[in-house]
């Protein structure tokens, strides 16, 4: 007779609860007219909410930064809430006392579930726990959105959703053939949702998501915040006037990449490749410049890691050079603009061409190419003579 083989056990425990996750609660959820720039976005949104037969699935999507979790966390506010109507500025809100709002304020609603990379940390499985923090684990996507979509709210419901979840960085529910699962397993979900549940995606990178999630999904975006709607922002903000001043110049129309840029130190990237970007726009080239920005975005990811074992040096590099190609664009895009308000037409063009090196080093990262060589051949690009001369 066969010997039975025994199975391996995965380790398992109680799951946290997820409305009790040390230094991973929600921020208490803002107001529509609190967010700046994204009029027509909220407009939409509204719109639907008032509506009284809202969809049950969102895409969020637009540059990093820009409010989209803010307004994801505004709209699950209201949509929970029974006493939801138009105040006297004319967008919806709700009774700041109502029990909704007093356990939203608390960071404390049992029916608002945010979804993140980082709740793997209290994943039911050993091997979960463990690994490092580049994606949204299946497990995760399980335990803080399927299972609980299924189940009845836990508080009276009342307003237009009695279950609101909310997924951060949703890009990071990987098409890769190693991760195309998590996305697979929301689609019955998203195809017949429990009654009362509202699923918002929030994603950066909406391309990333499968077509078959974006057709089941209304789609919202969020642009690039003006000028106008920037200097609005910095004045609310307790910033050094250096930093507002490269706020103005490098910001983007992201209030999100000015606040990380000045609490991660990505200003001092700034100041310390500048010099040499400028020296290899006027004829020059600088040697050390592919180099240093592969030693900075390295010494930045490996504080990350440093900082939390958990998180993946190698999503910690992908990361940082992804923001470096993002101050270098943002340095040549105002070289541009120089450019085009001068009218010179020979120098507007090298700086399109740079522009357009960018691009495909970026393309060249997300095809997973290390980011070190991503930058390096970056640096060697922009040093051919085609785009040095007549600077």
């Amino acid at each position: 007779m066969a010997k039975k083989v025994a199975k391996k056990k995965v380790s398992r425990k109680k799951p946290a609860d997820p409305e009790r996750l040390e230094g991973l609660e929600h921020p208490v959820p803002g107001t529509f007219g609190e967010i700046l720039g994204q009029e027509r976005a909220i407009e939409q949104v509204e719109r639907a909410l008032e509506a009284g037969r809202m969809h049950h699935a969102w895409i969020f999507h637009g540059p990093r930064g820009v409010g989209k979790f803010t307004a994801a966390l505004a709209m699950a506010a209201l949509a929970l809430d029974e006493t939801t109507g138009r105040d006297l500025s004319g967008h919806l809100s709700a009774d700041p006392e109502s029990r909704a709002q007093t356990l939203l304020k608390a960071r404390s609603h049992p029916d608002l579930h945010v979804i993140t990379k980082e709740l793997a940390r209290f994943s039911e499985d050993a091997k979960v726990r463990s690994a490092k923090l580049a994606t949204i684990p299946k497990d995760v996507v399980e335990q803080h959105l399927l299972r609980p979509s299924a189940l009845a709210a836990k508080v009276t419901p009342g307003g237009s959703a009695s279950k609101v979840f909310i997924v951060d960085e949703a890009e990071l529910l990987d098409r890769s053939a190693t991760n195309a699962a998590v996305q697979n397993a929301m689609l019955k979900t998203l195809e017949e949702p429990a009654p009362g549940t509202l699923i918002i995606l929030v994603t950066s990178s909406e391309e990333r998501l499968l077509p078959t999630i974006r057709s089941r999904c209304q789609r919202v975006r969020f642009g690039a915040l003006s000028r106008d709607a920037m200097e609005t922002w910095l004045t609310r903000q307790d910033y050094a006037q250096s930093e507002k001043d490269w706020a103005r110049r490098f910001g983007e129309g992201s209030p999100g990449r000015v606040k990380e840029a000045i609490e991660t130190g990505l200003i001092a990237w700034h100041e310390r490749i500048g010099g040499m970007l400028e020296r290899l726009l006027a004829g020059q080239y600088p040697l050390e410049l592919g180099a240093s920005m592969a030693s900075m975005v390295d010494e930045w990811a490996s504080a990350r890691v440093a900082a939390d074992a958990r998180q993946s040096k190698e999503a910690g590099n992908k990361a940082g050079a992804d923001r470096m190609l993002s101050l270098v664009g943002e340095i040549l895009r105002v070289k541009l603009a120089e450019a085009s308000a001068s009218g010179d037409e020979r120098t507007l063009e090298m700086h399109a061409q740079r522009i357009d090196a960018l691009e495909r080093a970026r393309g060249r990262l997300f095809a997973n190419v290390p980011g070190q060589m991503v930058l390096e051949a970056l640096a060697a690009e922009l040093a051919q003579p085609s785009m040095l001369s007549g600077v």
